[in-house]
């Protein structure tokens, strides 16, 4: 009896176990493992691509039968639709155009092409002197009239004496002063005053062995310094350079982009550094560059110096001397105000006596300048005006050429 009631306890606890294990297998059946639980997500919609289009097919949810619970033995597996995968096609964009290069005008012919841009300096100097010399009579108070006339125009006290003495020469000569003969004879002497023995071409012409002519371009700040290297630049292209251009102007704030756009307009690649950085570092880079470029003319355009602090002048030098470790400097272009009458010619001083000076540009000829200041500024230092500027167009910037100068001044 006791076998008996034992068999029939380890019966029940069997049938209890197995009970266990089959309810704990359909649960396990109902749940999948986390690890295996499908992870769906939505795709993100595409950003279409400019002219691109992509369709993306909508996922059907599947149905579930009348009756049927979600969960249990017999519940429909979830089964996720396929999706189609989009496809991002790029379609071929459109190139950029780059902006068409400015063509520069030609530089020849250009002052006489912008003589009515002397006008001011001709009602004060040319139409002057000969509204005077036209006189039935001319006597003492006539030709101090005279003097003043040339002195006010910035001539100059020795060049005026110079001139004064000519004039009362020929005159005497001449007798009888019709108005053509008049002009004829002050269109020699101002010639002659300013002068045509000067050699007044830019050397910008690649070297034998292919080392670039270095340019550089020295000045105050206000006397439109960068603006006249842009524009010199576009010279230099109308002349059928390859330029590169250095902004070595690091001191005042959007010299050096104001530089780059002048270049990017023709063409000409700008070497620039950064701002307050050593402008001797960039005018040496710009020359190396110009060596890898294998251009014909690199034009640094050197920080504005005030004329009165030595320190700033000492370091005008340091930038030649580094730069002359490539080679030496071709040209030393100092651009003035034509405006500032005197003091720019105080201005020319120091320079002239920190970098050795070879041409000078005049700028702002076309305001209220006195057109003498050509004659001045050339007997201060000796050397000749290369280059004026006679407005604020792109190629108003023209070649000096004393017989055309003169015949503006003196019109028709």
């Amino acid at each position: 009896m006791e076998y008996v009631i034992l068999a029939v306890v380890i019966a029940v606890i069997a049938i209890g176990a197995v009970a266990g294990l089959v309810v704990n297998g359909r649960r396990q059946k109902q749940l999948p493992p986390k690890s295996e639980a499908p992870v769906i997500t939505k795709p993100a919609e595409p950003k279409a691509e400019p002219g691109a289009t992509a369709t993306v097919a909508p996922t059907a949810a599947p149905e579930a039968e009348p009756g049927e619970a979600p969960v249990g033995e017999q519940a429909a597996p979830t089964v996720a639709e396929p999706t189609e995968t989009v496809e991002e096609v790029e379609l071929p964009a459109a190139a950029e155009e780059a902006p068409a290069l400015e063509v520069p005008e030609p530089t020849a012919g250009r002052l006489v092409r912008l003589r009515s841009r002397l006008s001011r300096s001709q009602n004060s100097l040319g139409k002057g002197l000969l509204t005077l010399l036209s006189r039935e009579r001319l006597d003492e108070d006539t030709w101090e009239e005279i003097e003043e006339t040339l002195l006010t125009a910035d001539v100059g006290v020795a060049p005026t004496q110079e001139l004064v003495d000519k004039l009362r020469t020929r005159v005497k000569v001449l007798g009888t002063r019709t108005p053509e003969e008049l002009r004829g004879l002050l269109h020699e002497e101002l010639v002659a005053l300013i002068g045509t023995d000067a050699d007044r071409s830019l050397k910008t012409a690649k070297h034998e062995g292919g080392r670039p002519a270095v340019v550089l371009v020295v000045g105050v700040n206000g006397v439109g310094k960068t603006t006249t290297s842009g524009k010199l630049g576009r010279v230099l292209v109308a002349d059928g350079r390859k330029v590169v251009l250095g902004a070595a102007d690091t001191f005042r704030a959007a010299a050096a982009d104001q530089l780059q756009t002048w270049g990017e307009r023709v063409g000409a690649q700008t070497v620039r550094g950064p701002e307050g950085g050593d402008p001797a570092s960039v005018a040496f880079d710009a020359v190396k560059e110009g060596i890898a470029e294998q251009a014909d003319t690199v034009l640094i355009d050197t920080a504005g110096r005030l004329h009165t602090k030595t320190g700033l002048m000492d370091e005008l030098g340091k930038v030649k001397r580094v730069v002359e470790k490539h080679g030496p400097v071709d040209e030393v272009l100092l651009v003035l105000d034509a405006t500032t009458g005197q003091n720019g010619l105080v201005q020319a001083r120091v320079f002239a006596e920190v970098v050795d000076i070879t041409g000078i540009v005049l700028t702002k000829l076309d305001g209220t300048a006195k057109g003498g200041i050509v004659v001045a500024v050339q007997r201060e230092l000796g050397v000749p005006v290369k280059l004026i500027g006679l407005g604020e167009g792109a190629d108003d910037l023209a070649p000096f050429e004393p017989g055309a100068f003169v015949d503006a001044l003196i019109g028709d």
